[in-house]
């Protein structure tokens, strides 16, 4: 009986907590669709209406060969262009492009957030998971970003988490698989952390795998099957081999900058080492995942935020890959950075154009730089020590089914007896 009235206790209290995470993520919904709503928005709003009346002429296949002489390069996946046509038979209804193109991030912050949650509940205490998911869904850096910016990058980060989620703690890999490609169809960013789930199926056994790995290479078939197809030499240049912009200030080339490095080293760091970054993010995320296969959220977030602490491109969208990843890592470590580079967001949108950063900005920018190198390291080393614990009641990890553990009072032993002096005692693995 006390232990179904202390489970019944913690169902409550959980549900308690969930209802405060999802109104409160209501509130900064709602909060962002206003000032989307309001707001014109930087020049990203405008180049996307263009694109998407580009692709309302030629398809979303096509456009990676269609000439745009006045735009950016389009460098965005399969997925992008299937939304931005969407969007532009929207736009016919009445509805400004300007609350659509910004409407899917805003939606990806409320689901972010819940995720932190769900995840950070099974693993940590609730006080910690709700005060995360809070702190991910009021990010200064995701109101910028998402509400007034509009680009699809909190989109690809959150399917990205919910493949995680699904993989490991609903135990649905095949879901799993289908979120991760649908992650990398809208962004080509968190591919990086692909490698990490793969390893977490792995891990969980051969079915698992196979399931992961199907749902991940069905998708993938359909959304860039026909434009591999169709322009296959377009696609590689625009979107597999984008390096990002070319701005110095950010990151290594803005540290660079400020030593008085040459013009030529800066060009090194933009080509030669962006492939080199990129696979570190890769081995890192794929080595926490061997290490510790029921925490494919934490592997995730360490290659997300490697990402940016790593990168060579500079642009302030950018700034919102790693608030997520460093929310699960842990409350100081995400709200030290999404307050910092929140100011900074706030600073650059308020100036003349999104490229050109002032002295504040990029000052605060660095700041946040050495903030999230400290986030990634207090991160892991805590998902290191970390020990997951699911909840009474709910799923079971599956690598975590495995291993011989003590029994607890959450986890009984089968052969446990009323006498302590008669109880098993088991080794440490």
């Amino acid at each position: 009986m006390d232990l179904r009235m202390r489970t019944a206790t913690t169902t409550l209290d959980v549900r308690r907590a969930r209802t405060l995470v999802i109104g409160v993520s209501a509130l900064a919904l709602f909060a962002k669709t206003v000032l989307a709503a309001l707001k014109r928005g930087p020049a990203d709003v405008r180049i996307f209406d263009a694109f998407a009346s580009a692709i309302a002429q030629v398809g979303p296949v096509r456009v990676y060969e269609h000439p745009m002489p006045r735009l950016p390069v389009y460098n965005h996946p399969p997925l992008a262009g299937w939304m931005l046509a969407a969007f532009h038979e929207l736009e016919k209804l009445g509805i400004p492009f300007g609350s659509l193109i910004r409407a899917p991030a805003c939606l990806a912050d409320f689901v972010s957030a819940l995720l932190v949650f769900e995840i950070l509940r099974r693993r940590r205490t609730l006080a910690t998971a709700t005060a995360c998911a809070i702190g991910c869904a009021l990010s200064p850096v995701l109101f910028a970003t998402s509400g007034y910016h509009g680009n699809t990058d909190s989109v690809a980060i959150m399917l990205m988490l919910l493949a995680a989620f699904l993989l490991v703690d609903r135990r649905a890999p095949l879901a799993a698989g289908v979120a991760a490609a649908l992650a990398v169809s809208v962004k080509l960013v968190p591919v990086v952390a692909v490698p990490a789930l793969i390893v977490a199926a792995v891990r969980a056994g051969r079915p698992a795998a196979v399931r992961f790995c199907a749902g991940l290479a069905a998708v993938m078939l359909l959304l860039w099957g026909p434009v591999l197809a169709a322009v296959p030499v377009p696609l590689r240049e625009k979107v597999l081999e984008y390096e990002g912009g070319r701005a110095r200030l950010w990151g290594f080339v803005r540290f660079a900058e400020l030593a008085g490095a040459s013009d030529s080293f800066v060009e090194v760091l933009h080509s030669d080492f962006h492939l080199l970054f990129v696979l570190l993010c890769m081995a890192a995320g794929a080595w926490l995942a061997w290490v510790r296969p029921t925490g494919a959220a934490y592997a995730v977030a360490l290659s997300l935020t490697l990402l940016l602490l790593l990168s060579t491109g500079s642009a302030v969208q950018y700034l919102a890959w790693p608030v997520v990843g460093l929310c699960l890592f842990g409350l100081w470590e995400g709200l030290g950075y999404g307050l910092v580079v929140g100011v900074t967001t706030v600073i650059v949108y308020a100036g003349v154009s999104a490229v050109r950063w002032n002295d504040w900005a990029l000052h605060l920018a660095e700041a946040g730089w050495l903030l999230l190198a400290a986030g990634i390291v207090s991160g892991v080393r805590r998902a290191l020590r970390e020990s997951p614990a699911p909840v009474p009641g709910e799923h079971v990890p599956l690598v975590a089914q495995r291993t011989d553990r003590p029994a607890t009072a959450s986890h009984p032993s089968t052969d446990r007896t009323d006498d302590p002096r008669q109880r098993r005692v088991e080794k440490p693995q």
